[in-house]
């Protein structure tokens, strides 16, 4: 028999017939919220179970269907919550005056608001990763929500500083905006709660103003990004680079080893004889990727020229490789897949002590003087998100392509969002503007085994 605390709490019913939530009911709505957030964001949307989250709040499966008849409407609802608390913070920034004071507003309700959620003064809100989990008409309407989000966080772009920048530098530079406060969010729990404010505040100065002091040596080295030779019977990198795009696009429990294979024209045995589970796949897009970043590091640490110099040149290789055939690297928000408790701390480590190889370059540039004083822990973090986010771009600008990037992306991420035009770069063509549409769109691209990745829907506004 169900306890009072695990029976739902319904409506009252009005003499019109309406239904009124009661306090007890909306109470109960927002602790699942809270909690299916909390679910949704360590184990990935696929991974989190309507039992779990229930549990968690002393509901069984039955109560919880009662306030959300299916996981995808948790989902969404959970989402759209996290959606509408960025958009009111932008709103309210846009009454400031200037882009800095726009988005120095902003930083402060951000800051403020991982303090509360610590404190447990506000509930839990979703990662924006976990949209990549949702498909048909839940997606539609999360997308729709999210675009208008992205809007108005573009407004808080353009100004007087800003005057100079095309329409598709504002749509890259916005996306680099929201993907940096969206990772800062996962970056949180290795600060002190009080430190939240101040680490926000130095985000926000190397995403206005980069991270150069303008005093160089010279040219930054070129770095060659191929891979090592593979071993016999290592997993070949084709199987691994697909994987790594479509777990990047649909998270790691919507893929499946018949879609991997299917992509490369193999059997779906051809898998498992490099690897015994879907399990080992995830784990080995990591080591994949890791392989990449570390060799970007290590020849960005033995490149000649200052430390800017050499951090530009990594950056640079880095972003290039995600638009490349030899991309993308996995993202790192599909840590959550990783369910073995040994396996996922190697990863974590992993990430951590590549962050720390970005920061010694950081430091070396400190010193020679051409990288400003900053928060190395903050800044590192930043610029490896800012990669990361890479794989993204061409959802909000149409083309852009390895000709184009370095103007349109790599210049704002090592200048600052302030940082001039370079209109010049682009040559008389210009790059085209996606407009901020379906976040699960995947553009057409040729791979290295020759299939033709598919371009899903565009909802082509052209704003």
């Amino acid at each position: 028999m169900a306890s009072n605390s695990d029976r739902p709490a319904r409506p009252v019913t009005s003499s019109k017939g309406t239904e009124t939530p009661t306090a007890r009911h909306l109470e109960k709505r927002e602790l699942l919220l809270d909690a299916a957030a909390r679910c949704f964001n360590e184990r990935g949307v696929r991974g989190a179970g309507l039992a779990d989250i229930g549990a968690s709040v002393g509901l069984g499966t039955t109560s919880v269907t009662y306030y959300f008849r299916r996981k995808e409407d948790l989902t969404v609802a959970c989402m759209l919550r996290a959606i509408e608390t960025f958009s009111q913070f932008a709103d309210e920034a846009a009454i400031a005056s200037g882009v800095e004071a726009r988005i120095a507003r902003f930083a402060r309700s951000f800051g403020q608001l991982l303090i509360d959620i610590e404190s447990g003064a506000h509930p839990q809100l979703m990662s924006f990763n976990e949209v990549r989990a949702l498909s048909g008409p839940a997606a539609d309407t999360v997308f729709a929500a999210y675009t208008q989000m992205f809007r108005r966080m573009r407004e808080l772009l353009r100004g007087q500083a800003t005057a100079g920048l095309s329409a598709h530098e504002v749509n890259a530079r916005a996306h680099l905006t929201l993907s940096a406060f969206n990772a800062f969010r996962s970056w949180a729990s290795r600060y002190e709660p009080d430190d939240y404010p101040s680490r926000v505040e130095h985000l926000v100065d190397v995403l206005l103003h980069g991270i150069g002091t303008g005093h160089s040596t010279g040219p930054a080295s070129d770095l060659d990004m191929g891979l090592p030779e593979e071993r016999a019977g290592d997993t070949p990198s084709d199987f691994l680079r697909v994987a790594a795009h479509l777990i990047n696009e649909q998270g790691f429990r919507g893929v499946s080893i018949d879609q991997i294979a299917a992509r490369l024209n193999l059997t779906k045995g051809s898998f498992y004889h490099h690897l015994d589970t879907k399990h080992d796949l995830i784990v080995a897009c990591f080591n994949h990727s890791f392989v990449v970043l570390r060799q970007a590091l290590r020849q960005a640490a033995a490149a000649q020229g200052c430390g800017a110099e050499r951090l530009q040149a990594m950056a640079s290789a880095l972003i290039r490789h995600q638009m490349s055939e030899a991309g993308p690297l996995l993202r790192w928000s599909a840590v959550s897949a990783v369910t073995d408790p040994v396996e996922r701390d190697a990863v974590t480590r992993s990430i951590r002590r590549l962050q720390e190889r970005v920061g010694g370059l950081l430091i070396e540039g400190m010193q020679d003087g051409s990288i400003r004083v900053l928060d190395q822990s903050v800044t590192a973090q930043y610029l490896l998100q800012a990669i990361n986010a890479a794989v993204e771009l061409h959802r909000w600008v149409r083309h852009v392509d390895l000709s184009t990037v370095h103007a349109v992306y790599v210049r704002p991420v090592l200048q600052g969002v302030l940082s001039p035009s370079a209109a010049r770069e682009l040559g008389t063509d210009g790059v085209r503007v996606r407009s901020p549409a379906d976040p699960n769109d995947r553009l057409g691209r040729t791979g290295r085994a020759g299939r033709r990745m598919p371009a899903a829907r565009i909802a082509d506004a052209r704003t």
